[in-house]
């Protein structure tokens, strides 16, 4: 099992004027555990492959991580951003499950 350490995205949906909102992206730095890895590319009806990866990383949740559940975003893993699928709760830990190049805001 490899170690994971680096940047977690959360995204808060702010209202910048009346009817617009935008997303705020805060960055945390976590630790944590790489338990599965894989890549894949897909090629549907596109010129060029787009790259996912299927990976899951769990984290050391702390409290901002465990109240803000549902902002995560993006997290940032060998240099690029990749777009966080699914989050899962088990006891102190946080099963983030990776997929495609994130392309949104960022911090």
């Amino acid at each position: 099992m490899a170690r994971f350490a680096g940047n977690v995205g959360f995204g808060v949906s702010t209202e910048v004027r009346p009817g617009v909102f935008k997303d705020v992206i805060t960055e945390k730095s976590y630790f944590g555990d790489v338990v599965r890895s894989a890549r894949q590319a897909n090629t549907d009806d596109k010129v060029n492959d787009e790259l996912v990866i299927d990976e899951t990383v769990e984290i050391v949740a702390d409290s901002y991580a465990s109240d803000n559940i549902f902002a995560i975003r993006y997290v940032d893993r060998a240099g690029t951003k990749w777009k966080v699928t699914n989050v899962a709760r088990q006891g102190v830990r946080l099963i983030l499950r990776l997929g495609g190049v994130y392309n949104g805001p960022t911090a």
